[in-house]
C-alpha cells in the first residue's frame, strides 16, 4: 500500500514545462500582437467622462447629510467629551463592586444601621419638604459618624470651612447691596427730615 501511494505523490513533486508547438500540417500565419487586438485597442481623443445627472433621492440625501452635519458634529463632541467621564464612571463601578465582593469585616452590618438610620429619618419628615431633605442625611451622617469618627471629623472641618466661605461671601454681597442702595447721600431713607 505504501509504494502504491508513494510514486504519484513523488511525481506530483517534480516540474515540467511544456512548449506547444504549431501543427506541421498548418498553414503558417503572422502572429498578431496585443495592441491589433481590438479587446485592448484603445480610441484617443473620443472617451469622455460624463457625470450622471443627480436623481431626486440622491438629492435629497445630500440635502439632509447638509442639514443635520451640525448636528452630527455637536454629538461626535459631546461623545468626545463624555467618553472620559463614563469611563472613570465604570471604573469607579468595576472598583466598588470589587470593594463589595471583598468587604472587610462588619462593613454589611454598618452599612444596614446607616441606612436605617435614613429611614427613622424620613420617618420623622411627616409634611414638610424641606425635612425630607434634611433628616434622612443628616440621620445617616450621625450613625456614619459613630462608624468611622476619623473620616467624619474630616468631612466636618472641609463642609464647615466651606459653609464659612459661603457665608463670607453672602455677607459680603449684602454689605455691598446695602451700601449701594441705603448709604447714599442723597437717599430720601437717610435724609435727616424724615426721622
Amino acid at each position: 500500500m505504501l509504494t502504491l501511494s508513494v510514486g504519484p505523490v513523488s511525481l506530483s513533486l517534480l516540474t515540467f514545462r511544456v512548449y506547444a508547438a504549431p501543427k506541421k500540417d498548418s498553414p503558417h500565419r503572422n502572429s498578431m500582437k496585443v495592441d491589433e487586438l481590438s479587446l485592448y485597442s484603445v480610441l484617443e481623443g473620443q472617451s469622455k467622462y460624463v457625470e450622471e445627472p443627480r436623481t431626486q433621492l440622491e438629492e435629497s440625501i445630500s440635502q439632509l447629510r447638509h442639514h443635520c452635519e451640525p448636528y452630527t458634529s455637536w454629538c461626535q463632541e459631546i461623545y468626545s467629551q463624555t467618553k472620559p467621564k463614563m469611563e472613570r464612571l465604570v471604573q469607579w463601578g468595576l472598583d466598588s463592586c470589587d470593594y463589595l465582593q471583598n468587604a472587610p469585616p462588619g462593613f454589611f452590618p454598618r452599612l444596614g444601621v446607616i441606612g436605617f438610620a435614613g429611614f427613622v429619618g424620613l420617618l420623622f419628615t411627616r409634611g414638610s419638604k424641606i425635612k425630607k431633605l434634611v433628616y434622612p442625611p443628616c440621620f445617616m451622617g450621625l450613625a456614619a459618624s459613630i462608624y468611622y469618627p476619623q473620616q467624619a471629623i474630616a468631612f466636618a472641618q472641609v463642609s464647615g470651612e466651606k459653609l464659612y466661605n459661603w457665608g463670607l461671601h453672602g455677607y459680603i454681597a449684602v454689605e455691598e447691596l446695602w451700601k449701594e442702595n441705603f448709604q447714599k447721600p442723597g437717599n430720601v431713607k437717610n435724609s435727616p427730615g424724615n426721622k
